[in-house]
This record gives structure tokens, sequence and C-alpha cells, in this order.
């Protein structure tokens, strides 16, 4: 069985599209089978793994207004392990058509649940920076949603509108949603960086992932080069950091498949 995760925040600018992919292809250089999904009209994920959004006919825009297939969006993407449904500008016209249907909220969740035998691991959701009809799909649809954030007030003040949006889709739409914030961007040597940091941890407590991704270029050029950080440079700093991100997500997941089980 796959897990799907959405990753979401409501402010720009946190390092959300790079966390997909980096996170995808750490999965991935793990041995597991990796579907991301590009909710966002500025596309940045597509545009990160080498496709050009205004030629795409088939993106995720149609999975969600057009009743399409999940799979006939599918893209291989010249990472092993590693495929993506594309997304475009026309998303956008989610927020605008969704609402107006009847259970907008599950088109996503059906779409997945419709997709037959999907060969996954995980399904990782790149979500707009918005909380909008698009991030309710993806919200209702995953079992886990990661926030990341950066440990600045704007970014750790934008965590209210999340969580209020985390508790209405639980109680509307997906009562088992869970969450884990990360923490992106991070300067040690700025003490109003760790500081923030330690207030995030002592307000949501293991709801923080124990992995921090710190500043580091080379995961900005990794996605003007189109491709993640563990292709463009495995030896840096953001590439470690998201492979122990990767194995901490996969002990997360194992763990709360033993406590269902028990």
């Amino acid at each position: 069985m796959y897990k799907t995760i959405a990753v979401s925040n409501e402010k720009g600018g946190v390092a959300k599209t790079t966390t997909t992919i980096s996170l995808g292809a750490a999965l991935a250089d793990l041995g597991r089978r990796v579907l991301l999904i590009d909710l966002d009209a500025q596309a940045n994920l597509t545009l990160a793994l080498g496709f050009e959004p205004a030629e795409l006919e088939h993106t995720s825009s149609a999975v969600l207004l057009d009743n399409a297939p999940l799979l006939s969006a599918l893209r291989q993407t010249e990472i092993p392990s590693l495929d993506l449904i594309p997304s475009n500008l026309r998303i956008e016209t989610s927020e605008q058509f969704l609402p107006v249907r009847t259970h907008y909220a599950s088109t996503l969740k059906r779409a997945i649940a419709n997709a037959p035998n999907l060969p996954y691991d995980y399904i990782l959701l790149d979500c707009p920076p918005s909380l909008g009809a698009v991030t309710q799909n993806a919200l209702t649809a995953a079992d886990l949603l990661l926030i990341p954030t950066q440990a600045e007030y704007f970014s750790a003040y934008a965590l209210r509108n999340m969580m209020t949006l985390v508790r209405r889709i639980r109680e509307e739409e997906n009562p088992s949603l869970a969450y884990r914030i990360l923490v992106t961007m991070l300067d040690n040597r700025n003490r109003t960086h760790r500081n923030i940091h330690e207030q995030l941890r002592a307000t949501f407590g293991e709801g923080v992932f124990s992995t921090v991704i710190e500043m580091d270029t080379k995961l900005r050029e990794s996605s003007i080069a189109g491709m993640p950080i563990s292709r463009y440079k495995p030896g840096a700093r953001g590439a470690t950091q998201y492979h122990v991100l990767a194995q901490e997500v996969m002990e997360y997941v194992k763990e709360t498949q033993n406590q269902q089980a028990a």
C-alpha cells in the first residue's frame, strides 16, 4: 500500500517544491517507488524535472476538472523509480470550478483510489501556496501533511491558518490526517532562527521532524539545473539532510503501520 504525503504551506518561499523533489528522489534512492503530483499553477516541480508546462496537454488539472484517470497524465522522469504527474496554468481554474461541485474536496482522493494497481510506495503532492480548493483536495487525499517552515516569524505565524485547515479537514473529510513540520532554510548562525526553531519544537513537540534542512545554495542550483539535489551534488549538505529526512519519513510510516496493526 502506498502512503500519500501532501507538501503544503500557505506561505511561499519555504522550500516546498524543493522538499517535494528532494524527498521524492531520496526515497527513490532508498529503493522506493515514488509518484510526484504537481498541483501548483507555477509548475515549478514540473519545470524542475525537465518538462515545459505550456507544452503539456494532460496534467493534474485534467484529473481535478475533467475526471481524467490519474495515470492518463503520467510522465516518467529521468530518475529511476520517480514518476510525475505535471501541472500547468490551467489548474488555477480549479479554485473557481471545484467548489461548486458536490464533495469537491475528495476529487483527488477518488482519482487516486480509482487508479488500478498503483505501483508506488509513496505519492507526494506539491501544493500551491494557498489554502483553497486544490490544497483541500490534497489534504483530504493525504495520510500525512508535511509542512515546510522557515525558522522566521512570518513563516511560523502562517502555521496558524494551516492548523485551522487541518482541524477542519479532520472534522469534515479526513479524520486520520496527520501532520509534521519540517524546518527548512535554517541558518544556525542566526540567533532568531535558533530561537524560533526552539519555539516550534516546544509548541509542536513530536509534530516537528527531527531532521532540519539548513541553508544550502546547492539546493537552489539543483532546481535551476533541472534535477534533484541527490543527482546534482550527491555530497552536498542538502542531499545528506534530505536523505536523512527520507529515512525519518520511512520510519514514521513503519511506526504508524505497526500501531494500526496492533
